[in-house]
């Protein structure tokens, strides 16, 4: 095997066709929520406390968490399948109504007892004032429903996507790896937390920066850094760690070596749903039959994109490929 400090140079990104990319099929399983938009105006203090009074003007819905990944695979041309729980509830039948608008193939569970889970923005000038979340878990019984259901659609779709909100969606996380590797297929999860001992076997990880740092520790310079991602992914049974690093780009660790995909230089607007974006990218391109370097490579510019946008929001064909 090549040393795992070797450093590999990243491809030229090359232009994928829309039949290529219509060729993936992506199964995306996870902590679906609904993130709900309430833009105003902020022109005095309350004179019941020094905060500013918003006077909301409009509102938006969008699809968050599992369901905004499955929706950026959608958007650039693949089949992508939803298998999550939501509550018997109003914001439950939002989500579902937003799905069946967004050419997602949803694999719905409904549980009476769970509260759908909410991300309320609160923005003025488009500027997030404050975030307010309504969430609990889904019952053990739903879940191994889910969890036969998975190990049926498994066979329909080249990859899995497992997006890891903490909200209990992923509660046989473990099970659900060790079944799609049985079945040949790659399994890519978007982790949450400090127990990555939960996703032994898993193809790729995909942690940011504080992911990370929480379960190896503040590293000191770029040697320690690989040394202790190689060590992870090499005690994990991982084919490889990408590592999300905001301005500085991401960093793929794997048995042949350390590549490094330097940011493309880019206005921040909002890095909400970033993660969504790369993760769906990669299995996307992944399904289609792209090498790992290059889908790399491509997941990077598509997070440079989405970052530019307000809000959980997903890439297209023309703008991950403008020529």
């Amino acid at each position: 095997m090549t040393s795992t400090t070797s450093a590999l140079s990243a491809p030229a990104a090359r232009t994928v066709s829309r039949d290529q990319l219509a060729t993936s099929r992506v199964l995306v399983v996870g902590d679906v929520m609904l993130d709900r938009y309430w833009f105003g105006d902020v022109n005095r203090i309350s004179p019941e406390a020094p905060v500013p009074v918003v006077h909301v003007r409009r509102n938006e819905e969008r699809l968050g968490g599992a369901a905004n990944v499955a929706l950026n695979a959608v958007s650039l041309g693949a089949t992508a399948g939803l298998l999550c729980v939501v509550g018997q509830d109003e914001p439950g039948d939002r989500i579902v109504e937003l799905l069946g608008e967004s050419g997602v193939a949803p694999f719905i569970t409904r549980d009476a007892h769970l509260s759908t889970t909410i991300k309320l923005r609160i923005l003025s000038r488009q500027q997030q004032l404050l975030r307010i979340d309504f969430e609990n878990q889904p019952a053990h019984e739903i879940l191994l429903t889910v969890l036969d259901q998975y190990r049926q659609l498994i066979a329909q779709h080249g990859v899995v996507l497992l997006s890891d909100y903490a909200k209990g969606g992923l509660t046989h996380v473990q099970p659900m790896i060790e079944a799609a590797r049985a079945a040949g297929k790659p399994v890519l999860v978007d982790p949450k937390g400090s127990d990555y001992e939960r996703y032994r076997g898993a193809t790729i990880l995909t942690p940011n920066r504080a992911e990370l740092t929480q379960v190896v520790g503040q590293w000191t310079s770029e040697a320690d850094l690989t040394a202790r991602a190689q060590q992870l992914r090499v005690s994990l049974d991982l084919d490889a760690l990408l590592l999300t690093r905001s301005e500085e780009g991401m960093t793929l660790f794997t048995g042949e070596g350390v590549m490094n995909v330097p940011a493309q230089a880019r206005e921040v607007y909002d890095v909400s749903g970033a993660g969504d974006t790369v993760i769906a990218t990669l299995a996307v391109l992944l399904g289609a039959g792209l090498p790992l370097a290059d889908a790399v490579v491509h997941a990077n510019r598509a997070g440079s994109i989405v970052v530019g946008k307000l809000g959980t929001a997903s890439v297209d064909y023309s703008e991950l490929f403008p020529n």
